[in-house]
Order: structure tokens, then C-alpha cells, then sequence
């Protein structure tokens, strides 16, 4: 009985087509040339997230704004006046607040609020060195006393005390330096200027305006 030999033979390529060395070289290169292609890509997103992250920053946080010096609620102690004279003199308590927006402490020096009639001083009060935390509120507690001694003669002071309204305006200003990142530092000076209307009949404020 004669034996079967069985021969084995490659198999074809289901479609009948064989890839070369050459064309496998050509896709190899292809998918490095995608993979850098990525790469460049990311880089360059990550480049722009970083210049809008920078810009926001620059915009925001390392923003220098000027702080704001308001006063707060007046507390009237005493008010007196004599329209005849014309003469006025009383005593309260408020607040100096100094508002510091920035993302780093504001620290100023020590000053004035100077308390005014027409442009003329009837009184001062003393504003101490000292520092607004960030973005926060710093509030002074202080006991204003004011009156006319030496005020020249004014026939607009009297009207207004006959009609039971007595205007006045407060002014100060604080110099200090605004600190970031603690290493810059930003020089500032913070305005105050107030409008304060007394009810000479109820003795109390009748209205108080700060810009």
C-alpha cells in the first residue's frame, strides 16, 4: 500500500495580496509622523491654557487696586448749636473704614481726618498706622469732637441752623504700600471724602454720603 505524502503550502492572503517590507516601512513612518503631530498639538494647547491662565491671573489676582476709606454708622454723643451765634459744637462715634480689595494686605501709614464746615475745619481725628488684611475691612474705632471756636462769622451757618440742617464733609487721606505674592509691592493712596447731614431736631444723622 503506497503512503500519501502531504505537502505544506503558505497560505495566501485572504485578499489575495501580500504587503511588502517596503510598505510596512512606509506605515511605520506614517504613525510616528501622527504621533508627533499629537505631541505638537498638546504642546500647543498646553502653551495657550498656560497664556490664558497667565492673562486671567495677571488680570485679576496681580491686579493693583486702590483701597477706599469710608466712614461708618455716627453714633451721636452730643449735639449743640446756637443759630443766633451762629455757633454749633458735638461729639460721636464712628468708624474709619479702610477697604482692601487687593489679594494681599495694604498696609498705611498713620493720618488725618480732617472734619470741615464750608471748606473750614472744625476738627480732626486721628487715623493710626496700621494694615487692611486681604481683600478685607479694616475698622477704626473713633470719638470725633467738633465744634466752631475760632470759625469765622458766617452768615450760612446760621440759616442752616435755623432750619434745623447742619451739612458737613469729612476728608482724609492714608499712603501706604499694597503687598502681592510678598515679594512686589505697590504704592497706594487711599482716599476719603464724605458728606454728613445732622438733624438738629432729633440730634441724629440724617444722612451720610461717601465717594
Amino acid at each position: 500500500m503506497s503512503e500519501k505524502t502531504n505537502q505544506a503550502y503558505p497560505l495566501a492572503p485572504a485578499n489575495g495580496y501580500t504587503r511588502s517590507d517596503g510598505e510596512s516601512l512606509v506605515s511605520e513612518d506614517d504613525l510616528k509622523r501622527q504621533k508627533r503631530m499629537k505631541l505638537f498639538m498638546y504642546i500647543g494647547i498646553f502653551i495657550v491654557f498656560q497664556i490664558i491662565v497667565m492673562t486671567v491671573f495677571g488680570l485679576t489676582v496681580m491686579k493693583v487696586k486702590t483701597p477706599k476709606v469710608r466712614l461708618g454708622e455716627i453714633n451721636v454723643r452730643s449735639l449743640n448749636s446756637v443759630p443766633a451765634t451762629p455757633s454749633f459744637d458735638t461729639s460721636f462715634t464712628t468708624q474709619i473704614r479702610v477697604k482692601n480689595t487687593n489679594w494681599g494686605p495694604y498696609k498705611f501709614d498713620a493720618g488725618t481726618a480732617t472734619f470741615l464746615y464750608q471748606g473750614v475745619a472744625v476738627g480732626q481725628v486721628a487715623i493710626p498706622k496700621s494694615k487692611a488684611g486681604m481683600r478685607s475691612t479694616k475698622k477704626i474705632n473713633v470719638v470725633v469732637s467738633l465744634n466752631t471756636d475760632g470759625f469765622p462769622s458766617s452768615s450760612t451757618l446760621g440759616s442752616e441752623l435755623t432750619n434745623g440742617i447742619l451739612t458737613l464733609t469729612s476728608q482724609a487721606k492714608l499712603t501706604g504700600k499694597v503687598e502681592l505674592m510678598l515679594i512686589m509691592k505697590k504704592k497706594k493712596s487711599a482716599n476719603m471724602d464724605c458728606t454728613i447731614a445732622f438733624d438738629l431736631s432729633t440730634k441724629m444723622v440724617k444722612s451720610l454720603q461717601c465717594k
